[in-house]
């Protein structure tokens, strides 16, 4: 009873975290990352600010609510180790869980205290929006794995995988590629609006437009690029790891890319609105959960110890044995 309500807890933390980051990409596209000031861990200067601007409203719930993603965190580790043996990787999975938050917290910081919000527009606010998001995929298949394990998932074996685990790793590593492209994407979409799709895409091809402008002409390229091989990987590991969950996964990992896909073309087509913005990010991290899902089903498979080809015959002897 006690290790389903840890899975139940570990499942409910993983879809708060959800909305915790689609906050802060509402911070980030309503310009309200500055609502503090330079301010951090207290806000303009105060722990509960008087008299708030909306700005400051929507930057300091933001705090609020990542602040509680810490305390239900710690909660986790605390009942993961009274709860689950030594060794057990539930145990594994919360202090994962626990390092990645404590890390989203600094890097969160670091975007206050050097200023790299609101209006910045410098390459160093760039790659810190995509160590971000980096980050936050992390954080979110520590929390997945760490569900999983609760509820009966097997231990992941990374050893001897041979293809599948390849394929696998070539999947995480391009949703990597396009979430970094994507959050600089938004980030350009959020700092250059542009008035028309035509105009937009002038902005794009100006050898004189900011670098930020310049690089999201790649993100849909990388989007269909990361899609195929995605699609690939997934049936390819579904064949090789013949079982319901694995099949059920990775369907769903192709169907909601494919999703992810068509709400790109309207997210592009309507400029970029804040809720489409929110609707695409959202999309992405289902997609990283549910490759996650994938791989731990898949990677937990038994592997046969010999192919049936090199089982001796009665009355031969085994090469092993010469």
């Amino acid at each position: 009873m006690k290790v389903r309500r840890f899975a139940a807890y570990t499942w409910a933390l993983l879809a708060y975290n959800l909305v915790v980051i689609l906050w802060g990409a509402f911070v980030r596209a309503t310009g309200s990352g500055a609502g503090c000031g330079a301010h951090w861990p207290t806000c303009n200067g105060e722990v509960i600010p008087r008299a708030p601007q909306v700005e400051t409203m929507i930057e300091f719930t933001h705090r609020l609510s990542s602040g509680l993603v810490l305390l239900l965190v710690i909660g986790l580790v605390v009942w993961a180790y009274r709860a689950f043996p030594k060794g057990d990787p539930v145990r594994w999975g919360a202090l994962f869980s626990l390092i990645f938050t404590i890390t989203e917290a600094l890097v969160g910081a670091g975007l206050v205290l050097f200023e790299l919000v609101a209006d910045n527009d410098s390459m160093a606010r760039a790659w810190s929006m995509a160590i971000h998001l980096i980050n936050t995929f992390l954080l979110l298949g520590a929390v997945t794995l760490t569900a999983w394990w609760a509820s009966g998932g097997a231990q992941l074996r990374l050893r001897n995988q041979g293809a599948v685990g390849r394929v696998l790793l070539g999947g995480f590593l391009g949703m990597l590629l396009l979430g970094v492209s994507g959050a600089i994407t938004a980030l350009g979409d959020t700092l250059f609006p542009a008035g028309s799709l035509a105009e937009g895409l002038r902005q794009d091809f100006s050898p004189t437009a900011h670098i930020l402008i310049q690089l999201r002409i790649w993100h849909p390229v990388i989007a269909v690029a990361v899609g195929f091989y995605l699609f690939f990987a997934a049936r390819f590991v579904a064949q090789q790891r013949h079982t319901v969950l694995t099949r059920r996964f990775a369907w769903g990992v192709m169907a909601l890319f494919g999703i992810q896909l068509i709400a790109g073309v309207v997210n592009l087509a309507l400029l970029a609105p804040v809720w489409m913005q929110l609707v695409h990010l959202l999309l992405a991290d289902l997609v990283w959960i549910t490759l996650v899902l994938l791989s731990a089903a898949a990677l937990a498979q038994p592997l046969p110890q010999t192919s049936p080809l090199e089982v001796a015959r009665p009355g031969t002897v085994s090469s092993s044995a010469d």
